[in-house]
């Protein structure tokens, strides 16, 4: 209900009409226009928008399942990206390490549609170099999986992999030096050992990455409650992420924090 009295600096309301014509956020939006001018100005500020971002699903498979710290909880929060990607019409790239060795892509991430790529390398980036040379517009890469140390930063022997004959490198750097923002999500990202996982998220922010929670990049993607996914979107993070061991990463005198 509007108010019987308006205040005195205010002489009137707007009508229903000019609420309901307030813009809606969204690329061809002057409001979104001017945050992608920003973004491109500022790039050390790491604005993330849906239309020059691109999420990144890194090697979430079977045989990782009872090795990787908090698995269950990681392949939550990369669902929870994946179907915000989806709503926002985020481009979404999958790949897999070995997978005659590691088995596919665990079904609990809900990539129907999607074609995973098959890798040797240490790195996304190599597998995915033509789908990047596409995307001009590309300034974000919002990476999810595992393991932290490896794949997403540096190389590492996987159990079982004697085979692999790429030389080794890795995700997050080779994006960066491309010119690339990388956001780590963090709740979405281990490793076997807790150790490895922190180093490499430190590592990862040494180097110039992003270190975000699933939520906070969410957030920044939608951008506003008028957004017409904000509802579907609401729903999905209206559960707390599941804890996935972070809390004791980002406390005491080790904390990535400082």
């Amino acid at each position: 209900m509007w108010p019987r009295r308006l205040p005195k600096e205010v002489t009137s309301l707007p009508n229903r009409t000019e609420i309901r014509k307030k813009p809606i956020p969204g690329p061809g939006n002057s409001r979104h226009r001017d945050l992608e001018k920003m973004a491109a100005a500022r790039p050390s500020l790491g604005r993330v928008l849906p239309g020059s971002s691109i999420l990144f699903l890194c090697d979430m498979q079977e045989k990782f399942r009872h090795n990787v710290a908090y698995f269950p909880q990681i392949i939550s929060v990369a669902a929870r990206m994946l179907k915000v990607a989806r709503l926002l019409e985020v481009p979404v790239m999958l790949t897999e390490q070995y997978p005659q060795g590691l088995g596919p892509t665990v079904p609990e991430l809900g990539t129907e549609g999607l074609r995973p790529l098959a890798k040797t390398c240490f790195s996304m980036v190599p597998a995915l170099q033509q789908e990047l040379d596409s995307r001009p517009q590309l300034r974000s890469v919002l990476l999810c999986g595992i393991e932290a140390q490896a794949c997403i930063l540096d190389p590492r022997s996987y159990p079982g992999l004697a085979l692999t004959s790429l030389y080794p490198q890795n995700t997050t750097l080779d994006l960066l030096d491309r010119g690339l923002q990388v956001h780590v999500v963090v709740d979405a990202c281990s490793s076997r050992s807790q150790v490895d996982r922190l180093v490499a998220l430190a590592r990862m922010r040494q180097s110039g990455a992003f270190l975000s929670t699933s939520e906070g990049l969410i957030l920044q993607l939608v951008g506003d409650a008028a957004h017409p996914q904000f509802k579907e979107i609401q729903k999905l993070i209206k559960e707390p992420a599941p804890d996935s061991g972070l809390l004791g990463l980002f406390q005491g005198q080790n904390s990535l924090l400082h």
